[in-house]
């Protein structure tokens, strides 16, 4: 782990949050998650449900989430292979929810017309296609903790961010991932050009909760008692070098982390702003 300034359980937390998003990150490794969360199938059942991906795509997908713990493979007589999640692969999936609700609400979509009204409605978008969205925008490796020091900081300057998010790299990497956030819609500037976050930006509180306490090897039910996002921004200190971002991303988490290492008071608040009535949503990608 990088050495860093934030308190160990801070930084503990942090670094689980952004290894668990880098496993759930790869492009239709949540489909494949979804399409076992009713009952465990055969290969060649997993594949009639995701018929775009051939073999060379999903039978490495399927032995990494297996290898990461998520995925149970189990061979019966006659050469018959199930595939179904572990016991750790099914406490994710109220995580998913959180993460589905988010995107629903927040991601943009396209319209189709209703025959029925004559007004164009949002199109109908599959949950793990939600949550695969959402993933693309804050699993990029520095947008968990920038999103975490605008939390912290509130409205700040780049150079302000980079000292908490970043402090060993160059002042000049914080901009690149600040502007692709801020296209994403997390991110904006207020009047005197800091960046701070958006209502979707700050309603993201709920998936970081979800994500640090399953993270953690906690049950979902504790989750509402995590405060991922501490309630009141922390006094951080002043200088460059002081705080750092988590260590770099790994390809799979294969073993639950130490409860004893799951504090309160973590990475962000548990309890999410309204969204703002009358407000376009923000925060992704036209779809």
């Amino acid at each position: 782990m990088t050495t860093t300034g934030l308190p160990d359980f801070i930084a503990s937390d942090l670094s689980r949050v952004t290894e668990t998003l880098q496993m759930l990150a790869p492009r239709w490794n949540v489909w494949v998650l979804m399409t076992l969360a009713e009952k465990p199938l055969r290969y060649r059942e997993i594949k009639r449900t995701l018929p775009w991906l051939p073999d060379g795509q999903l039978h490495p997908k399927i032995v990494k989430l297996v290898d990461a713990g998520l995925v149970e493979r189990r061979e019966f007589e006659a050469q018959t292979v199930l595939y179904g999640l572990s016991s750790r692969g099914r406490e994710l999936l109220p995580v998913l929810n959180v993460i589905a609700a988010w995107g629903s609400s927040h991601l943009e979509k396209e319209t189709v017309l209703d025959p029925a009204t004559g007004h164009r409605v949002p199109k109908p978008v599959p949950r793990a296609q939600d949550i695969e969205d959402t993933l693309m925008l804050i699993a990029p490796r520095q947008a968990t903790p920038i999103l975490w020091a605008l939390r912290s900081r509130g409205a700040s300057s780049a150079k302000a961010v980079a000292a908490t998010a970043m402090p060993d790299r160059h002042l000049t990497n914080v901009y690149q991932p600040l502007a692709r956030l801020a296209d994403d819609g997390l991110v904006t500037k207020d009047r005197d050009g800091n960046a701070e976050l958006t209502a979707a930006g700050r309603a993201l509180a709920p998936v970081y909760q979800a994500l640090s306490a399953w993270a953690a090897g906690c049950q979902p039910a504790e989750a509402a008692a995590h405060p991922v996002r501490a309630p009141k921004p922390a006094q951080l200190p002043s200088g460059p070098g002081a705080w750092a971002t988590a260590r770099p991303r790994v390809s799979a988490v294969t073993t639950a982390p130490s409860r004893a290492s799951w504090r309160s008071g973590d990475l962000f608040s548990h309890t999410a702003p309204a969204r703002p009535v009358g407000v376009t949503p923000a925060g992704g990608r036209s779809r």
